[in-house]
């Protein structure tokens, strides 16, 4: 056919009319599927002309999210390797274009309702570990000074209360400097004859009043006046507990029968009962006014502890008394001096 021929195109153009009897040209494929053909997207070297809109993203962009099937989602997305979504979630709705990681790495988006997870804070240190490193080791070297002083007390406590052997024998001194005066320990609590008297200590004085006359008191029992102070107090004082029970110990132990004192510790056991009994007779206003103390004189009243109804035990109920002599009251015993 020759190339000029009436019934031939090829040197028409595209915008050129068709002459009558000329075939009909079959039909483009952009104008039915779209910029990207029926196949896909275009051969490369082909740009897509601008402003031309997909028709197929337009058609099903147009159906609800929730209508669409997974495959029809994933169509929506520019990432083939995206995952379905749930309908209704905000990835369906908004996809990003831009996210092309696979599936495996992605974030899952949350179940709907659900709130998104997240990892729980790790919680705070607290005691010993919460401290600095510095800290922590100055923690420990305490702990283990205190720990090592617990145990030599222990060991020399037991030493101290346990039968006589070859290390008390060699260390005997060591022992007992550690443990008196302030660990001592005795048996009286475990004895197979514990104490079983009740001990008073009384005392009565020689007044001389302001007209020039004297008299002499009754006794005064200051044991029962300690007795009474203590029962029923919930916290008793050291001195009402204590006080006139061991000095009156201690004169005991430091005086023979005829109650003359033995050693410089006995002047000094002495001395210290008889301020004491001045003071405590001051406190209780044993004196009028403008009457002067002149001197004083201590017994003790000892008592068998009554033995139960159902013991067979026979003791002595009379008691019996240990009377001191008179002693001088002095200037240095009153309770101004005290003071």
């Amino acid at each position: 056919m020759d190339a000029y021929d009436g019934g031939s195109n090829a040197r028409r153009g595209p915008g050129a009319a068709s002459e009558p009897g000329d075939a009909p040209e079959p039909e483009r494929p952009e104008e039915v599927y779209g910029s990207h053909g029926a196949n896909g997207p275009e051969a490369p070297g082909e740009p897509e002309a601008p402003g031309q809109p997909d028709a197929a993203a337009e058609a099903l962009a147009k159906v609800p999210a929730q209508d669409r099937g997974p495959a029809e989602v994933r169509s929506a997305t520019s990432n083939p390797f995206a995952e379905p979504t749930h309908p209704g979630s905000s990835e369906a709705a908004h996809p990003d274009p831009s996210d092309t990681r696979p599936s495996a790495i992605r974030p899952a988006a949350p179940a709907p309702g659900l709130a998104p997870y997240r990892a729980p804070d790790p919680e705070p240190r607290t005691g010993v570990a919460a401290l600095s490193l510095r800290y922590q080791i100055g923690v420990a070297l305490a702990l283990a000074v205190v720990a090592v002083a617990v145990c030599v007390h222990i060991g020399m406590v037991f030493l101290h209360v346990a039968p006589s052997n070859t290390v008390t024998k060699q260390h005997g001194g060591a022992v007992d400097d550690w443990v008196y005066p302030e660990f001592e320990q005795n048996w009286k609590l475990f004895a197979p004859n514990p104490l079983q008297l009740n001990i008073a200590v009384q005392v009565r004085a020689r007044v001389r009043s302001a007209d020039g006359g004297s008299r002499t008191t009754g006794w005064y029992d200051l044991s029962a006046q300690d007795g009474r102070a203590i029962d029923g107090n919930l916290l008793p004082s050291h001195t009402q507990q204590n006080e006139l029970r061991r000095s009156w110990d201690l004169f005991v132990a430091t005086h023979d029968a005829d109650n003359r004192p033995v050693g410089l510790r006995g002047t000094l056991a002495g001395t210290y009962l008889r301020r004491i009994v001045v003071l405590r007779l001051e406190r209780d206003h044993a004196t009028a006014r403008g009457d002067v103390l002149v001197s004083v004189q201590v017994r003790s009243r000892t008592s068998n502890v009554p033995p139960p109804k159902w013991s067979e035990e026979k003791v002595q109920v009379q008691p019996v008394y240990r009377e001191l002599p008179w002693w001088a009251v002095t200037a240095d015993d009153t309770e101004g001096s005290a003071r």
